[in-house]
């Protein structure tokens, strides 16, 4: 089983922490032939030398460990992919922008060429004449340059949503993950709308990361007041604390 605190740790570097409260303080550090070693908040490994940190337990910062270090992976990778996307639909809508700009030259080009590959296609059995391909092209030599435009920049605004959730996430904010789910719902009737129109493995596979990151985000981060809401994912954090855990070791009340 991949330890994700080590990983991140190595990474990013251990991260330790000298509470103020000599108690709680004296459980986090131990004495070395090395010098005073300071457990990570993260792994849990003593790490020699001075903290990172320090101050009041309750000013600590939060340093994500366990499952919860877990799914931030899990949201980063979504991140990437959000990102991923939103640039594919970027270079999609500087495409039709150039097509709208060049549209008669490209026209004359399709009209000259189409000729020359009838013989290719009838050949393999391909039917030109009824190809989907050649249709969809056709019609959009038609389409006007208003919109052509107006195409560009919904696909610019798709993109730039897509951007907005792969920031929030990869932040790991709260706002980013209520934005991923109502974004993410928002085009779902219309994936499965081009479903009906044509199963592609492509589609299918689009369509199944979608419903898995919305129900997962959902039901992991409590969102919409499901499973306790805000208060009851404030608190897992808190429990998942390594400093939570050692003051309750201490029965110590957080302030």
């Amino acid at each position: 089983m991949m330890d994700w605190a080590l990983r991140a740790c190595g990474w990013h570097g251990h991260y330790t922490y000298a509470p103020d409260e000599a108690e709680l303080a004296e459980r986090l550090r131990v004495d070395t032939v090395a010098g005073v070693a300071w457990r990570c908040l993260r792994c849990g490994t003593f790490v020699p030398g001075a903290p990172v940190g320090s101050g009041p337990a309750d000013h600590a910062p939060e340093v994500p460990r366990g499952r919860l270090l877990r799914d931030r992976w899990l949201m980063r990778a979504l991140a990437i992919e959000r990102l991923l996307r939103g640039l594919l639909l970027v270079v999609a809508a500087l495409g039709v922008l150039k097509f709208r700009s060049s549209r008669e030259t490209m026209r004359a080009a399709f009209d000259q060429d189409l000729p020359l590959l009838r013989p290719f296609a009838d050949q393999i059995g391909w039917d030109i004449d009824r190809s989907k391909i050649v249709h969809l092209i056709d019609e959009a030599f038609s389409l006007s340059n208003t919109t052509l435009l107006w195409v560009a920049i919904g696909i610019f605004v798709y993109a730039t949503l897509q951007g907005i959730e792969a920031l929030g996430l990869w932040l790991v904010k709260r706002w980013g993950e209520y934005f991923a789910v109502v974004a993410t719902s928002l085009f779902l009737p219309l994936e499965i709308y081009e479903l009906t129109e044509k199963v592609t493995a492509l589609r299918v596979g689009a369509l199944l990361v979608n419903i898995a990151a919305v129900v997962w985000l959902l039901y992991s981060k409590r969102l919409f007041g499901l499973r306790g809401g805000a208060a009851a994912y404030h608190a897992e954090h808190s429990a998942e604390s390594l400093l939570s855990v050692e003051r309750s070791a201490l029965a110590v009340p957080a302030k």
